[in-house]
């Protein structure tokens, strides 16, 4: 079985988390989705878990300036490439 990045688990536990809050007007629905994916890249990351929820957190004060998708993504990409450093070094 192919192994999925925790990158990739993590930028989009973060769009598919927001989308599915969104487009159900569930809140809690995404934020099953936003742990379960939080959890798979923790995983992964072993002690680096923390930049997934503190990208969680800013995306919010984000928002209010740049607008909510948009926040959502930076956030997604930011964790994305952290998440790449970060397993790429202990790789």
């Amino acid at each position: 079985m192919a192994k999925v990045p925790a990158a990739a688990v993590a930028a989009s536990g973060l769009v598919g988390g927001y989308g599915i809050a969104r487009w159900t007007k569930k809140r809690p629905l995404g934020g099953v989705a936003l742990a379960a994916a939080g959890s798979v890249a923790a995983y992964e990351w072993n002690r680096q878990g923390g930049a997934y929820v503190a990208a969680f957190a800013g995306s919010h004060p984000l928002a209010k300036k740049v607008g909510a998708w948009p926040a959502v993504f930076a956030v997604a990409g930011g964790v994305a490439a952290a998440s790449w450093a970060v397993t790429r070094r202990s790789a």
